[in-house]
Order: C-alpha cells, then structure tokens, then sequence
C-alpha cells in the first residue's frame, strides 16, 4: 500500500499512539483527517503539520457516539472526497478492583475500544464497497489473550475486537478490501504511565508508530509487537488454566478476615 496521495483518517489522534502517527503521517504525503474528543490538542496539530506543507483537517469526534461519528465521518467526505485509509486508534483503558466493579466503567471501555471501532466500520464499508476498494486498520491489543485480574473489561473489549476485525478481513476480502489488526504490547503511553505494576519489553511510542506505519505499507494482516511480548501472549493463551490462576493471583492483596 503507498501512502502517497491517499486520504487516511486517524481516530484518537491526541494522545499516545495516535498522536505519534499524526506527527509521522505527514511525512508520507498523504492528507490525514484527524479525530479525537480533544478539540483544542488537534487544533494546535493541525497548525503544526500545515507548516509542513501536508493537507490536514481535524475533527471532534467520540467515537462512542454514532451521532458524533455519522457526522465526521460525512464531513470527512465532504472535504477530501473519499477515504482510502481508516486507523481506527482510539481506545481507552481502566484498572478496576473487584470491589469496585462498575458497569458504567464497563460500558465506557467497551464503547471506545469496542463500538469505536463498530461505530466507524458502519460509515466507511458503503463507500469502500462500493469503489471495492480501501484499507480499516483496527487497533486491538496482546492483552487480549487472557483475562488478567484488575483489566477484565480491557481484555474482553480488545479480544471482542479482535474478532470483529478478524471476521471482517475474511468477509471484505472478496470486495478488494484490506483489514489489518494492530496489536501493540506494552508502549509508553498516558494511558500505561498510569499503571502500577511492571511492564516488561515496554516500547518507545514513536517506535511503535512506525512499525505501524511499516505494517500498513506492507499490507500485513497482524501488525503485533514488540516480538517478546508476542511469544509471552502465546504462551499465556495456552497455559493451563490452573497455572495461569496460580500465577496471577501473585497479584492480588491477601484476604482479609
């Protein structure tokens, strides 16, 4: 896939991963429609990357919210006339005790990671049908592989997209439709500087960003790193359920009586 002159939209542009992308994009000579819920950081982008001489345009969009979504995504059109890339980046995370448990903690997690994702597919595929043509690149997690204590709806939230983005692959193939899933390990981000525990092999943002940008050129169907992690979710995913229990419950505070 070449980039060049290609209009590729980016959702949670602001922040991590996808503000990486929107400073590296520009570089390829494509215009870049920019999403995300924080209005006054993509302005300040757009600003920037003009200056560059790109062709860039921002959008407050949360893609939780359809309406929000049906109408960036038409504006998106309007402006540039077509979409031929989706980085559908945008995507949150939570740590939540069991004494905690929140189904609206849930639901915030499952719309951003999760009907994100759905919300954005429904206003692209008429288009890209249509022209049978165009590129979605969903971004899930390695987390996905288990349910790690404390990130129960995280995982369950990237694994559900995973399979989302994995059946849409096989069933938009014969449309000439490419769908690549990106799963990133740990990559040092706002969102992982919260975290309180270790994190092994953990990946420069930048860096993430162009393995990204490398994957998507190179029409790979799974964008997976860094390659330790990789091997350490296979081999968690297989583990035997006794043995996966006895070692994350490491992480849980002893019981008190």
């Amino acid at each position: 896939m070449d980039l060049n002159n290609k209009t590729v939209l980016l959702t949670g542009a602001s922040s991590g991963i996808g503000y990486s992308l929107a400073k590296l994009l520009p570089k390829e000579n494509c215009s870049i429609a920019f999403l995300s819920r924080r209005e006054n950081i993509l302005n300040d982008m757009v600003n920037e990357t003009k200056v560059r001489g790109a062709q860039v345009r921002a959008y407050k969009c949360d893609v939780g919210n359809i309406d929000e979504v049906r109408n960036s995504f038409e504006q998106v059109k309007k402006d540039f006339g077509k979409i031929d890339i989706a980085i559908l980046n945008a995507g949150a995370s939570s740590r939540v005790d069991v004494r905690k448990y929140s189904s609206s903690t849930a639901k915030e997690i499952f719309e951003a990671n999760t009907f994100g994702i759905i919300n954005c597919v429904e206003q692209l595929l008429p288009d890209l049908i249509q022209r049978r043509e165009g590129m979605i690149v969903g971004v899930s997690s390695l987390a996905e592989s288990r349910g790690f204590p404390k990130s129960g709806f995280y995982n369950a939230s990237k694994a559900a997209a995973t399979l989302l983005l994995e059946s849409l692959r096989i069933e938009l193939k014969p449309f000439n439709i490419k769908v690549i899933i990106v799963k990133p390990g740990f990559v040092r981000t706002p969102m992982t500087d919260k975290n309180e525990f270790y994190m092994p092999f953990l990946m420069d943002v930048d860096k993430a960003a162009k393995i990204i940008i490398n994957g998507i050129k190179k029409e790979k169907r799974i964008i997976q790193f860094p390659m330790s992690t990789v091997i350490g979710s296979k081999i968690v995913k297989f583990m035997p359920d006794w043995l996966f229990d006895f070692l994350m419950s490491k992480e849980l505070p002893a019981r008190k009586n």
